[in-house]
């Protein structure tokens, strides 16, 4: 299934950083600059992908209406464990993301939020452990998830409140459901356990997507 692909370096190589890149980074978004490319070559070579990742024991998700390629591991293993905290951000930015476009209306692949509107929603949680999030962990929230190509900040300082930050269609594949009133109401017992919980944060919860673990 390689032949043509090995006859030319050029392929082999946009072949290797593609891989590469899903491998480290899960999703390739059809609207980011840093992965327009691959995005592109791996839609169209998806023959090659295809067998190639499940070789790995991942399968390769292709969503061309959201303009996302992922890849999700097949034995629900190999996935990035986050913390009692790192999962409430999350499951924040999930419903963010649902919320703007039925507000807006937009088909937009992306909506775009402020970091107050992330920290109101935290606030609402009224969890008695940590009511508000500090700057540090909120900046390694958005430096984590930004690894994954789930966000974006479009404002260097995050700690501002009308700091923007983007939310890519990749949120729909790490938090994957298929009824998102059901999704509420998990969300809803999620975060009232998160609310009852110690302080420490060592819970984990696994990120829904094929990142392996370093």
């Amino acid at each position: 299934m390689f032949e043509e692909l090995m006859e030319s370096a050029a392929q082999k190589d946009r072949f290797r950083v593609a891989a590469n890149k899903l491998l480290n980074q899960c999703f390739l978004l059809r609207k980011r600059e840093d992965t327009k490319k691959e995005y592109v070559f791996v839609r169209q070579n998806r023959e090659l992908f295809f067998p190639f990742f499940d070789l790995l024991g991942y399968d390769l998700k292709i969503n061309e209406d959201q303009g996302v390629i992922g890849i999700v591991n097949q034995f629900g293993t190999g996935r990035l464990p986050l913390g009692k905290y790192e999962s409430v951000f999350l499951l924040i930015l999930r419903i963010l993301y649902v919320e703007k476009r039925r507000e807006l209306g937009t088909f937009s692949e992306e909506v775009t939020v402020l970091m107050e509107e992330i920290r109101e929603k935290y606030a609402m949680l009224k969890i008695k452990a940590k009511p508000m999030l500090d700057k540090g962990t909120e900046r390694h929230m958005i430096s984590l998830f930004r690894k994954y190509n789930l966000i974006q900040n479009l404002d260097s300082d995050v700690s501002q409140p009308d700091a923007r930050i983007v939310i890519y269609p990749s949120i729909i594949m790490a938090v994957d459901v298929e009824d998102i009133n059901a999704y509420y109401a998990m969300t809803e017992q999620k975060l009232r356990e998160y609310a009852g919980g110690s302080t420490d944060g060592e819970s984990e919860e696994d990120f829904d997507a094929g990142k392996n673990k370093r």
